[in-house]
Order: structure tokens, then sequence, then C-alpha cells
């Protein structure tokens, strides 16, 4: 089971967003988190630690994180979408479903 975290500011638009593009894919186990303390889910060490691979939605999320763990640098990836979306807005997830491809095939 490949374990996956999208993380953006609020967690409130973007990064659940992606999470429910990809939370019912088989070998898939999928979180979402923001970096403001307000977020329904604040990112975390421990949720760091718990990713095999982070997704964060803008350069500043990666800078973050880093700053939680110096380490999860080897496993962010940043998809450059900005803070313009609501959530489930179509083309966040037009642009999601683009950018995902490439790691997770068709979606």
């Amino acid at each position: 089971m490949k374990r996956v975290l999208f993380v953006c500011s609020g967690n409130v638009d973007r990064s659940p967003t992606a999470e429910a593009l990809l939370k019912d894919r088989e070998g898939l186990e999928v979180k979402s988190a923001g970096t403001w303390e307000v977020a329904p889910t604040v990112v975390s060490k421990e949720l760091i630690d718990w990713a095999d691979t982070i997704f964060v939605m803008e350069e500043h999320h990666q800078e973050a994180l880093k700053r939680i763990d110096a380490k999860a640098e080897n496993k962010i990836i940043v998809l450059d979408i900005d803070d313009r979306y609501l959530r489930n807005d179509p083309e966040l997830v037009r642009i999601l479903k683009e950018k995902l491809s490439g790691y997770f095939g068709d979606i």
C-alpha cells in the first residue's frame, strides 16, 4: 500500500479535491493536510513520516514541510497549482488529473 499525502494551505479546497480524486484507488492510502494552523488537518511530522510521497500545491508548502522535517524534501513533489480554486472546481479537477496522471496513470 502506497501512502500519499496532499498538502495546501488551508486543507479546504485544493488538497481535499486531490485526495478525493485518488481516495478509492486500489493500492493507495490517501490523506490531505494544510500548512495553516487553522486547517482542519494540520500537516505534522507524523503525517510527513506516514507518507511515501507528498504532493504540495506550491513551493512555499514544500518549504513549510522542510522546516518541520528536513528529510521530507526527498519525497515532496510540487504541483504548482495556485490558490485560486474552490473545492471540486472543474478546472482544478482537470489540472490535478493532468498533473497526477504522470504518477498514477489515468484518473
